[in-house]
């Protein structure tokens, strides 16, 4: 049998007043997502465990089965695994977003979505010597990595015996997505090193030529680095053993989740194009994915762009997302699957949901259950039938609420209950 997990990031939403009290979800055209909602069955699932925060580093892990309580080091480790990165046992990984600063508010986390061109150039200004050098003569080597747009990688190496900062599990600042228009001192991290890395990086961002470029052309400047979710490079087992599953991969835009990928076991396959923003390749993504089933038993796509609208507080966007999400993803890999394996042993079964909220009317991901939805080609449903895929028609679906944490929505998925 085929497995196929499909995730668009950040889904699910509140009922919007303007909309007739409709989600976005309900307000997309999703004919793909509506038909494995309708024929398969359906439910709500926790990913957020209480205490932790809503992000898709911690709701992909809990996806997976793999209990963010006991696994996650950080969000910045991951981010690292993804792009192939060598990390040694002391390494401390963060998550550096290049932030759009201003008159010391936060006044966009990702730089006004700075092109990945442009972020290279930015990077490459913070590890030159005169940057970095205050902090080798304290005993810290700093290496900035370049990654995909605002999305950027930190690791300190300690030369020095600072214990307390390199046993911490998870440091750094605040989420910079959950703080917009917020002061930036009132949530810079505590640790004096990441305080003035941050702080020092402005003096060299904000006057750099890609920075004067852009302020040119009337776009937000990306003259600050903020990092966050720092951690060491975690150990997991393997998605092969804990499902049976022999062969895997994992296909997305953004490399946290190929990290997570990477770290249980499976492939993390580029896509041309994939760009984990609205101009993504979606299409691509199930392309690849429908390839790798030729010799693998298992595929997790992973789209993030409805999440991103979710973030701008656009409905018109987010909408527009989760159709091409469902038209080009989700409808490619089903024609795929049917033509290729439904007459096969053992079918195929294919599970979709978003991995946490992002509201249009918050603008940042929050921790209700989500809804997903299962659907097992050799086998038909015996689940009540409903309206759609969409929160309250999940809420209705006859599953319950499972806690994806503890393993529940995996075995059901592979059918290991």
């Amino acid at each position: 049998m085929k497995y196929v997990i499909l995730i668009g990031d950040g889904m699910a939403d509140y009922p919007i007043p303007e909309r007739g009290n409709r989600t976005a979800l309900q307000i997309a055209s999703t004919p793909n997502l509506d038909f494995i909602a309708t024929e398969g069955q359906c439910g709500l699932v926790r990913t957020i465990p209480d205490g932790m925060h809503a992000g898709s580093d911690i709701a992909t892990l809990s996806i997976l089965g793999y209990d963010p309580a006991k696994y996650h080091t950080g969000r910045g480790p991951l981010e690292a695994m993804g792009m192939r990165m060598p990390l040694d046992d002391g390494d401390i990984v963060f998550r550096c977003n290049l932030i759009t600063e201003n008159e010391g508010l936060i006044e966009d986390f990702s730089g006004g979505h700075i092109k990945t061109a442009e972020a290279r150039g930015l990077i490459a200004a913070l590890n030159e010597e005169e940057f970095r050098d205050k902090w080798v003569a304290q005993g810290w080597e700093l290496t900035f990595y370049a990654g995909v747009s605002y999305r950027n990688i930190l690791v300190i190496k300690s030369r020095s015996n600072d214990l307390k900062f390199r046993e911490e599990k998870e440091i750094g600042g605040a989420p910079p997505h959950d703080i917009i228009g917020e002061p930036i001192e009132e949530y810079l991290p505590k640790e004096a090193i990441l305080r003035d890395v941050m702080l020092a990086s402005k003096e060299v961002l904000d006057a750099h030529e890609v920075n004067r470029k852009r302020q040119a052309r009337g776009e937000k400047k990306a003259n600050m680095v903020w990092l966050w979710s720092g951690g060491k490079k975690p150990v997991m087992p393997a998605f092969s053993a804990l499902y049976g599953v022999q062969r895997g991969s994992a296909i997305s835009g953004v490399d946290l989740i190929k990290g997570i990928g990477r770290c249980v076991g499976l492939d993390a396959i580029d896509v041309p194009g994939a760009t984990g923003y609205f101009d993504t390749n979606y299409k691509g993504k199930a392309d690849y994915a429908l390839r790798s089933l030729e010799g693998n038993d298992f595929v997790l796509v992973h789209v993030e762009a409805p999440d991103e609208a979710g973030h701008l507080r656009d409905i018109n966007l987010k909408v527009k997302a989760i159709e091409e999400f469902d038209a080009l993803v989700v409808g490619t890999v089903l024609k795929g699957l049917k033509a290729e394996f439904a007459d096969t042993e053992g079918g195929y079964r294919i599970l979709v949901m978003p991995d946490h909220y992002t509201p249009v009317s918050v603008g940042t991901h929050t921790r209700e259950p989500v809804p997903f939805a299962i659907y097992d080609s050799r086998a038909r449903s015996e689940q009540k039938r409903v309206g759609g895929f969409d929160e309250r028609s999940a809420s209705e679906g006859g599953s319950g609420i499972l806690d994806a944490r503890a393993q529940e929505l995996m075995r059901l998925f592979f059918n290991r209950l």
